[in-house]
């Protein structure tokens, strides 16, 4: 099988030409690597009848350095899909989170978030309890709170890129509509699937409307759109950070964990700990110079 080996790093660092190096000889593949970005990422190529050895050897010899690897086949490498997770992936916030500090009640929030996020308890159970604790709460507070999201660094390039290059770009998430439709517009994302907070007479009343979206609704919406465009999982590129979404992570050609909680990262097909969301452009191949302007 024929293997692209990706080395990538959170932005420019003089350390990666030597590193690279280590990784060429301990790989053993007698070429230079192929530079994506001076000092910031680069693939190596070869063929590997044994990838999980390789994948140890990389990581050995990249050892502490705040870089990561990616490894998968060199076929099918650039994607037709992208379906990307919302809080903590595409936006640095988790809205719930926002919300409850804007009423005095983070930390119940927060601990409720990072508890699901972790798997500990049950995402539509922790869904249900954080919305239950904003109850009455005015959509003028809401629409504040949008004011407040923060776009996660690379999501712009990584979103226009993939669009340039023909690619359909999907936002999945198990937060809101009232947030996501947002991003959405200003990013440039195809389509979105995303919960519905249940609003009377301009208060939420602290419930969600049904269905709610969860890890399976999120790996069954990737799969309705690979048989949509008529195309295959592996042409798929998924990313998020948390239990809910290894379903999906799962169920894509190339599932990454962006950033993610150690219980996700761990189960997770493919992780990056240290780049920002470009760091999927350099995964399929991209070079910093095919990057859509951001």
């Amino acid at each position: 099988m024929r293997l692209a080996v990706t080395l990538i790093a959170a932005g420019p660092n003089d350390r990666i030409p030597r590193l690279a190096a280590a990784v060429s000889k301990t790989l053993a593949v007698g070429s230079a690597p192929v530079w994506l970005a001076a000092e910031e990422a680069c693939d190596f190529f070869l063929d590997a009848p044994e990838p999980e050895a390789i994948a140890k050897a990389v990581r050995a010899a990249i050892d502490e350095e705040p870089v990561d690897m990616v490894m998968q086949p060199v076929a099918g490498r650039r994607k037709r899909l992208l379906v990307a997770d919302l809080e903590s992936t595409i936006i640095e916030n988790e809205m719930l989170d926002e919300l409850g500090s804007m009423f005095g009640i983070g930390s119940q929030v927060a601990e409720i978030t990072r508890r699901a996020m972790n798997g500990e308890i049950d995402f539509g159970g922790a869904l249900a309890a954080r919305v239950a604790l904003l109850a009455g709460s005015s959509t003028s507070m809401i629409a504040e709170a949008a004011t407040r999201i923060r776009l996660t660094p690379g999501a712009r390039s990584l979103v226009a890129t993939m669009r340039r290059a023909g690619g359909v770009t999907v936002l999945v998430t198990g937060g809101f509509t009232i947030f996501a439709d947002r991003v959405a517009a200003d990013l440039g994302f195809d389509r979105v699937v995303a919960n519905r907070l249940e609003i009377v007479e301009d208060q939420l009343t602290g419930r969600v409307q049904l269905p709610i979206v969860d890890g399976e609704t999120k790996r069954r919406t990737l799969l309705t759109l690979v048989a949509e465009l008529g195309i295959a999982p592996s042409a798929a590129i998924a990313v998020g950070d948390g239990a809910n979404d290894l379903p999906m992570l799962s169920a894509a050609g190339l599932g990454v964990a962006f950033h993610a909680k150690p219980l996700v990262a761990a189960a997770a097909p493919v992780r990056l700990d240290h780049a920002d969301l470009t760091g999927l452009l350099y995964a399929q191949g991209y070079p910093k110079a095919d990057f859509a302007a951001s």
